[in-house]
C-alpha cells in the first residue's frame, strides 16, 4: 500500500479509537449510574439472587474504562507506527471486548427472567413482604417506598394482597389486608382515609399495580447496559478490524 494510503489509513483508526474512547467513557458513566440505583430497587433483584443486570453494570464500568484507556493507547501505538505497541493494543482490545460482550449479554438475559411477566415479582413480594429477617427487610422497604412513591399497591393491583396467602396476611389476618403504604395519602404523607381504605374504598386506595413500574424502571437499567453496551460493541469492532489492516500495512 502506498505511503498515502496508510497515512490515510493511520488518520482513520485514529479517529475511530478517539470516538471508542468517548463511547467508552460513556459506557462507563452509564454503568454507575445502574450500579447507584437512583430508584433502589436493587432488593427486588438482590434477594431472589437474580442480580446479573448489575453484576452486568459492574463489568461494564471495568470494560468502558478500559475501553476509554486502550483506545488512548490505541492512538498513541498508531501515530508512532510501533507493531509491537499495536500488537500489545489489539490482544488486550480482545479481551475487553469478550468481557463487554458478556456483560451486555448476561444483562438483557436477566431482564426477562425478572420482569417477563409479574409472577417472580408478585411472589417475591407475598413472600417476604412485612417478614423479620434481612430480606424481608429489604423488601418491605423497597416495596414501601414503591407504593408510596408510584401510588399503586401490589404487583398488579390490591388484590394480590387478598387473592394469594402471604406473610402480611399471616400477620395481620383481616383486620388490615393491605399494607397501609397501599393508602391515599394526604400532602402532609399521613393516611388519608385509614378505615376507608381498610374496607377497600376506592377513593381510600391505590387502585393500579406496581409491576409496571418496576418493569420500566428495570427495563431501563438493562438497556442501558446491554444495548448501550452492544452499540459500543460494534464500534470497538470496526476500529480493531482497520487496526488490524493497518497493523499488517505496517509491515
Amino acid at each position: 500500500m502506498a505511503a498515502g494510503a496508510v497515512s490515510c489509513l493511520m488518520f482513520t483508526v485514529v479517529g475511530l479509537n478517539a470516538l471508542a474512547a468517548a463511547a467508552g467513557l460513556a459506557l462507563f458513566a452509564v454503568a454507575i449510574w445502574v450500579v447507584v440505583d437512583g430508584y433502589k430497587l436493587y432488593p427486588i433483584s438482590g434477594v431472589s439472587g437474580k442480580d446479573d443486570i448489575f453484576a452486568a453494570a459492574w463489568i461494564a464500568i471495568f470494560t468502558g474504562f478500559a475501553f476509554f484507556v486502550m483506545c488512548i493507547f490505541g492512538i498513541y501505538a498508531s501515530v508512532k507506527r510501533s507493531r509491537s505497541l499495536l500488537l500489545v493494543y489489539l490482544i488486550i482490545m480482545f479481551i475487553i471486548f469478550l468481557f463487554e460482550s458478556a456483560s451486555a449479554i448476561t444483562a438483557v438475559t436477566n431482564r426477562d427472567y425478572l420482569v417477563g411477566n409479574s409472577n417472580f415479582v408478585k411472589k417475591q413480594m407475598l413472600q417476604y413482604y412485612a417478614d423479620s429477617s434481612t430480606q424481608g427487610v429489604q423488601i418491605t422497604r423497597t416495596w414501601n417506598g414503591v407504593m408510596e412513591q408510584v401510588e399503586c399497591c401490589g404487583a398488579d393491583g390490591p388484590l394480590d394482597w387478598l387473592q394469594f396467602n402471604s406473610t402480611f396476611r399471616q400477620l395481620y389476618g383481616t383486620s388490615s389486608p393491605w399494607p397501609f403504604s397501599c393508602c391515599q395519602r394526604q400532602s402532609s404523607f399521613q393516611v388519608a382515609d385509614p378505615v376507608g381504605c381498610s374496607v377497600g374504598t376506592t377513593s381510600a386506595i391505590f387502585t393500579k399495580g406496581c409491576f409496571q413500574y418496576i418493569e420500566s424502571v428495570l427495563s431501563r437499567y438493562t438497556w442501558a447496559v446491554s444495548w448501550y453496551g452492544f452499540s459500543v460493541l460494534m464500534l470497538v469492532f470496526v476500529t480493531l478490524v482497520l487496526t488490524m489492516v493497518y497493523y499488517m500495512q505496517l509491515g
